[in-house]
């Protein structure tokens, strides 16, 4: 990839973004081999994930990273929710919950009791058994409907206004619906779950809300979690109440709604100051547990879970997904990563495959190498990987053909390079999303797809996705004859296996015909995280224009009006300007109270989203938005000068670089969801 291409080229980011600095740049070429550009995730411990994940834990710099939001992604849970710098500077957090300490009880002797203000034992396994039955995006969706439920009844709107039903959709697998049902409960216990011909609908539980005017919300809550346990000798407590009338009410509600599973009775007990009170003791009927299904009977029937680290050449992150799940027979949505990494690079990256055991990975390893992948540290593990769930990445990169820029004599090669790496690693650069992000070197690019998801114009999103590119390859030979006779069998059979997605695409149209609703069938034929794939790509370059908008207009200063994180987020030596956030589009997002934000609002209206709620009910496509830091900072950053086949250059005092030889070798370290060609777009400032 020449480092030297004209801006506005297929292959860039979309549009001419602004850059931070104003140094003069150079030229290179960037990723001529794939040798030249090896990109290594950092878990969560520090590790770099290579052959082995011995490696020496990584710290990414001194100023703690503000939490990165990678989408999918609900604000209400990682993404921390700005604060509108004003002229006062008031930078409280907003909604920063304060729980008074819990009063406490002893346990009786013998059995395990549940304290308001505490969790039943098991809560966290069920936690993680709801993270690995369902879907990243399916479980994002799910954390989001939750938010609103309690945000309606926490404000004055009316909840008829808004959706008081949530699917999740078919669930074959009688274990995994009872699984689910449960899981859902621990987790959100003011969610009920009801199956309607093997589908899973979650709604509002009207019994917790009413039971939140009689005791407190800590307290309902625990509550039901506790009866959803069904912990045998197991005792849930309310707080003590030394009100006559009161308990009365709280005993007659629970017999009302729940007699039949449990009974209750008032103690005398003493409180942690060593006053007598009254409280009321919730104990199971016997005869309600001996319906439940033994624990033992759960454990044995679980999905398996195969972590490794995947190490690619010149594949998508999806495209090798791809190739796995034809190989080992099973569904592509059975994977899970933290992050889709460059193609034009040798990557490793961890990933998890469900229904798959160690031993049968290993079998196709002399397969995938064929297709310029290997596999390594096989190993059981009990759920999936959440996207973002890592610490960063390690780059090794080598920008080759050196060359000063055009009209720069001033200075020696050297000096101009060595004058730009330090510049971007004082001032950092602007948090772009990479031009990977949007289909690099494709003839359409897919946040044009993602534009016509969201104005639900379904045959225009079938043909451009089948949009062939300039060659002659057995899968652009079937896209170019799919677009010139809409015949899905005929294409099917011109297809490779390994192109599941457009598979799946088209024995749907095959199915149901090449119209809105055949495409709309079409479209929920493909797993909802590669649906909701081309919506977020979409809404990463309306952010890219946005960020490009506020440099030109404000520069790198914090103004009044922008969104900017609180310390609590971000750290102590993180400064104001660093704080700074801009929102990625979506239902469940403020706009900076400045130019800002009104560029938004004309940027959406010109692409006819002006009045866009940002779900597509059709596809099941929801995108609630979060924020993202404008600045982003490198960490670890080390550098060389090689010559004459790779030898690096020994002392600072050598003459001028041989520009006809000469290359940059960097190594650097990146946040989650930072880019390195953005990086190196602001260090040689030239677009790449």
């Amino acid at each position: 990839m020449s480092g030297v291409w004209p801006r506005g080229r297929t292959g860039t980011m979309p549009g001419v973004l602004s850059m931070r600095s104003n140094h003069a740049g150079f030229q290179g070429s960037v990723k001529t081999s794939a040798n030249d550009f090896i990109v290594t995730e950092i878990d969560t411990l520090g590790r770099l994930l290579s052959e082995s994940t011995a490696k020496t834990p990584r710290a990414l710099g001194d100023t703690p990273a503000a939490p990165e939001s990678c989408y999918p992604q609900s604000p209400c849970r990682s993404c921390p929710e700005p604060l509108e710098l004003r002229r006062e500077e008031v930078l409280g957090p907003f909604n920063s919950p304060s729980h008074a300490p819990v009063e406490g009880l002893s346990p009786a002797k013998g059995s395990t009791e549940h304290v308001a203000g505490t969790a039943p034992e098991g809560g966290h396994h069920e936690v993680g058994t709801l993270d690995s039955l369902l879907d990243e995006s399916v479980n994002e969706l799910l954390n989001q409907f939750a938010c609103n439920i309690k945000d309606w009844w926490d404000s004055e709107h009316d909840p008829a206004a808004h959706p008081t039903e949530f699917s999740l959709g078919p669930v074959l697998d009688k274990r995994n619906r009872a699984d689910l049902h449960s899981a859902i409960r621990q987790k959100f216990p003011f969610l009920m779950t009801v199956t309607k011909n093997n589908e899973i609908i979650v709604k509002a539980n009207t019994d917790y809300k009413q039971l939140c005017q009689l005791v407190s919300e800590e307290e309902a809550f625990d509550f039901l979690k506790f009866l959803d346990a069904k912990l045998e000798n197991s005792k849930f407590s309310f707080k003590p109440d030394g009100n006559k009338e009161h308990r009365k009410a709280v005993h007659h509600f629970v017999s009302q709604k729940f007699g039949k599973l449990v009974e209750t009775k008032s103690f005398s007990v003493t409180d942690l100051n060593g006053q007598q009170n009254v409280a009321i003791i919730v104990r199971f009927r016997e005869k309600s547990l001996s319906r439940k299904r033994p624990a033992a009977d759960c454990q044995e029937k679980q999905d398996i879970y195969t972590g490794f680290t995947l190490r690619k050449e010149n594949l998508e992150t999806l495209e090798a997904i791809s190739y796995l799940s034809s190989e080992l027979g099973v569904l592509p949505s059975d994977f899970s990563y933290t992050g889709i990494k460059d193609k034009k690079a040798i990557t490793y990256q961890a990933m998890v495959v469900k229904k798959v055991t160690p031993e049968r990975l290993k079998e196709i390893g002399s397969t995938i190498e064929k297709k310029g992948m290997k596999v390594y540290n096989i190993h059981s593990v009990c759920q999936h990987l959440r996207l973002g769930q890592l610490k960063g990445n390690h780059f090794d990169i080598i920008v080759r053909d050196l060359k000063p820029q055009s009209n720069d004599f001033s200075a020696d090669l050297k000096e101009r390079i060595s004058e730009a790496i330090e510049n971007v690693k004082t001032k950092g650069f602007v948090n772009y999303f990479g031009p990977q992000r949007f289909g690099h070197g494709q003839n359409v690019q897919t946040d044009q797809i993602g534009l016509a998801l969201l104005n639900e114009e379904m045959v225009k999103a079938v043909k451009l996705f089948f949009t062939p590119e300039d060659t002659d390859d057995p899968v652009n030979q079937a896209k170019r004859y799919f677009l010139q006779s809409d015949d899905a069998k005929g294409t099917l059979a011109m297809l490779p296996e390994f192109k599941v997605r457009e598979k799946m695409l088209l024995r749907a149209l095959n199915r149901y015909g090449l119209h809105h609703e055949g495409c709309t069938r079409g479209w929920l034929s493909i797993p909802h995280s590669m649906r909701i794939f081309y919506v977020h790509a979409y809404c990463s370059k309306i952010w890219n224009e946005a960020a490009s908008f506020r440099f030109l207009t404000y520069g790198s200063k914090v103004m009044e009006g922008d969104l900017v994180l609180s310390e609590d987020n971000v750290g102590e030596n993180s400064s104001l300007n660093d704080r700074v956030v801009l929102p990625m589009v979506g239902h469940s997002i403020k706009y900076p109270n400045n130019k800002v934000g009104q560029w938004y609002h004309e940027r959406l209206a010109k692409d006819g989203l002006q009045t866009c709620s940002f779900r597509v009910s059709a596809l099941q496509l929801n995108t609630p938005g979060c924020y993202r830091n404008i600045l982003k900072y490198i960490h670890n950053l080390s550098y060389h000068f090689l010559e004459d086949n790779e030898k690096a250059i020994k002392t600072e005092e050598d003459s001028h670089l041989n520009e006809s030889k000469a290359s940059l070798l960097l190594s650097f370290d990146l946040d989650p969801s930072c880019y390195a060609t953005v990086c190196l777009r602001e260090i040689m400032k030239c677009e790449l």
